[in-house]
C-alpha cells in the first residue's frame, strides 16, 4: 500500500535519512522504532510532503507521492497525526472534528462522520462544546485520532501517539489503535514505546542514524537481545 524506497532527506548538511526503505501492506499495523534523533518523525514528515526528499521515492497504491502538497497527499487518504497532538487549543472538539473533514460538503456525509467518531470516543460526544485546550492529554490524543478519522483516511500515519500519557492512558490508545485497524484502516506507527508498538505491530523496522539496521515481525523484534537491550531494558517478558 505504501513504499518508501531509498529515501534520502537532508536538513542543512545533515543526513537526517540515509537510504531508507519501508512497505506497509494494506490493512497492517507496521511500526517505526528508534530512539530520539534516529530520524523517525523526518521520514513520516517526508511521506506527509511537510519536508522534501533529496533522492528515493514514495509511492502510495502503486503511485508516486514525492513532492506532492501534503493537502493532496491528505485527499489521497493518508492521514498524519503529528507528534504532540496539535490539537487546536481555542477551539471547541466539534470545531476541532470539523477541522478534520473541511473538503465534506454533504451534511449526510458529514453526519456519519460525526457518529462513528463519537461511537469511538463517547467522552468527545459528551463534551463537544469544550474547548481542546482543557481537556486532558489522553483526551487530546483521542480528540487527534477522532479529528484524523474525520478525514476518512486509508492509511493512518501516527506520530509518537502514546508520548507524555499515564501508562493507563496510552494503553487506551494503543487499543484503539487496534480497533481503527480491525475496522479496515492501515496504521504506520512511529513510537518510542518498543514494548507496547511491537505487541501489536504485524511488521516493525528499526531506525538508527538515519539507517534501517532491523526489520521483521513485530513477535521477531520483540524477543531480538539487540531491541531488548536497547529498547526495553534487557528484561524478558511472557509475550
Amino acid at each position: 500500500m505504501l513504499q518508501i524506497e531509498d529515501l534520502h532527506v537532508n536538513y542543512g548538511g545533515i543526513r537526517a535519512l540515509k537510504g531508507v526503505s519501508i512497505e506497509v501492506g494494506e490493512k497492517e499495523i507496521v511500526s517505526l522504532l528508534g530512539s530520539n534523533g534516529a530520524g523517525k518523525s523526518t521520514t513520516i514528515r517526508a511521506i506527509s510532503g511537510l519536508v522534501s526528499a533529496q533522492s528515493g521515492d514514495i509511492r502510495f497504491e502503486g503511485k508516486s507521492i514525492k513532492g506532492l502538497a501534503p493537502h493532496k497527499i491528505q485527499r489521497l487518504g493518508l492521514v498524519h497525526i503529528p507528534e504532540g497532538r496539535k490539537v487546536f487549543a481555542n477551539l471547541t472538539i466539534r470545531e476541532n472534528l470539523m477541522m478534520g473533514a473541511y473538503y465534506v460538503r454533504e451534511k449526510s456525509r458529514l453526519s456519519k462522520l460525526f457518529d462513528g467518531v463519537y461511537e469511538m470516543f463517547p467522552v468527545l460526544e459528551s463534551r463537544s462544546q469544550q474547548l481542546a485546550g482543557t481537556l486532558s492529554g489522553g483526551e487530546q490524543q483521542m480528540l487527534a485520532i477522532g479529528r484524523a478519522l474525520m478525514s476518512q483516511p486509508r492509511l493512518l500515519m501516527m506520530d509518537e501517539p502514546s508520548l507524555g500519557l499515564a501508562p493507563l492512558v496510552a494503553a487506551d490508545v494503543f487499543r484503539i489503535i487496534e480497533k481503527i485497524r480491525i475496522e479496515g484502516v492501515t496504521i504506520f506507527l512511529i513510537e518510542q514505546n518498543a514494548n507496547a508498538a511491537l505487541r501489536i505491530a504485524d511488521y516493525a523496522f528499526l531506525l538508527e542514524n538515519g539507517v534501517i539496521s532491523l526489520e521483521g515481525p513485530g513477535y521477531e523484534l520483540l524477543m531480538n537481545p539487540k531491541v531488548r537491550q536497547a529498547y526495553l531494558g534487557g528484561v524478558t517478558e511472557e509475550t
